[in-house]
């Protein structure tokens, strides 16, 4: 592994002209039982920054480059590909690991990084007070979970007391998130929560789905990644399990969890942070620029996909991030440090997506030194099989706040109080 790192910080060296890129490491992951997710998103992000490069110049006169570093979803692999770049100018993170997230929040700290990560990794980062590094508008899990709540709400006439919601869940950081949300939602709102684990890397969950089926709860959330979703909808269908009633994150709502099951498939729910298909102008340019010139990441199979979409968004908000920065430091060639400044007084507002080829595909939010994460609003999606399509069944619903905001709080103070940290923006 040592000589591995070794070999990509040389060719980094190589690839990357001193003084001259904006260098924007791409963590990727396209091997293992993740990679279903891992390949659509990285290949959005490069696309979007490939775009950029080829249709305007890169940012503000300054080419983006996006070396890849392999983690497989894996923490310690991650954690070696942020030292192996980080040297190279990296000017910000976006890992798409909750693991590695964690892992890299003192790293990114100490060394004066940002890190993106919009929908994962540590919800309680949306207080800026604390976490002067770290970004994770325009929604996180705890969103996530709130809105999955708020809707159920809606859909059972205001009440779910008495309800039985089961959270099937990557037994891992990332798929622990919610739990102390559902947890005080359910005191709120009188339903019983029943959590059901299931062990990485998810290809088992038989005992799993026969307890569902003994249990006959009403509704199902899922919080899974990589090939578990795939398995959990192929087991609900297997027990008849009416798909309505079963509900994914953002991460447990893309076209590769649901296309395995086939017929099966058909109703089942996500939430989502972000419109759906194709039909925006950005893919017209990204044709033009990107796809018919040989120039797309990857295979080129994946494009309009739900997770390039996604990968492609947070490449969209990166940039826009640096174009901030630009604008407040005076000068094109940004440094970490003022990448940060850019992504603290970001505003996207509708007119801007609009100008970016995106109406209507991402809520509007503006940052500030309090607020790192956003409105946190979010979809509700559900899979039509025949059509092999995912449509939008909501507009965007606002989580929870009033219980939301003090577990950020209780959860940011505890961060403080172990890690010596002084609260800013006073």
């Amino acid at each position: 592994m040592r000589k591995t790192i070794t070999a990509i910080a040389l060719a980094m060296a190589v690839a990357t002209p001193a003084m001259a890129d904006l260098v924007v490491p791409n963590l990727s992951y396209r091997t293992g039982p993740y990679a279903p997710g891992g390949i659509p998103y990285a290949d959005g992000f490069n696309d979007y920054f490939t775009l950029l490069n080829e249709r305007d110049g890169g940012i503000g006169g300054e080419k983006v480059v996006n070396p890849e570093c392999e983690t497989a979803y894996n923490t310690e692999k991650g954690v070696e590909c942020y030292e192996a770049t980080k040297g190279s100018g990296a000017l910000v993170y976006n890992p798409l690991s909750t693991g590695i997230t964690y892992q890299l929040i003192p790293k990114v700290s100490a060394d004066g990084i940002p890190l993106y990560t919009p929908g994962y990794g540590r919800t309680s980062a949306a207080n800026g007070k604390i976490f002067e590094w770290v970004f994770n508008y325009p929604a996180n899990y705890w969103d996530g979970a709130s809105v999955a709540i708020k809707y159920l709400l809606d859909q059972n006439g205001g009440d779910l007391s008495g309800k039985r919601i089961a959270l099937v869940y990557h037994n891992s950081a990332y798929g622990k998130e919610p739990i102390r949300t559902l947890q005080e939602l359910s005191k709120k709102h009188g339903y019983e929560l029943i959590e059901i684990p299931v062990d990485h890397p998810g290809q088992e969950q038989k005992s799993q789905w026969l307890q569902i089926r003994r249990d006959k709860p009403d509704y199902v959330l899922m919080w899974g990644w990589g090939v578990m979703n795939a398995v959990a909808i192929q087991e609900a269908a297997n027990i008849r399990y009416p798909m309505e009633n079963f509900i994914g994150i953002w991460w447990s709502g893309s076209e590769n969890d649901v296309l395995p099951v086939g017929d099966g498939a058909n109703g089942y729910k996500s939430l989502a942070m972000h419109g759906t298909g194709m039909d925006y102008p950005v893919y017209g340019d990204l044709k033009t620029y990107v796809y018919d010139t040989g120039k797309a990441s990857g295979a080129g199979d994946q494009v309009g996909s739900v997770l390039y979409s996604r990968g492609m968004y947070a490449a969209l908000v990166i940039s826009e991030a640096i174009r901030k920065a630009q604008e407040l430091a005076g000068h094109s060639a940004i440094t970490a440090a003022e990448l940060r400044n850019g992504f603290e007084a970001l505003e996207i507002t509708e007119a801007r997506m609009a100008e970016l080829g995106l109406p209507n595909f991402g809520q509007p939010f503006a940052a500030s030194c309090a607020d790192h994460g956003g409105p946190g609003h979010a979809l509700i999606q559900q899979w039509d099989a025949a059509a092999k399509k995912w449509n939008l069944i909501t507009g965007f619903i606002a989580p929870d706040d009033e219980v939301l905001t003090p577990l950020v709080m209780e959860d940011s103070a505890a961060f403080a109080a172990e890690n010596a940290i002084a609260e800013r923006c006073n």
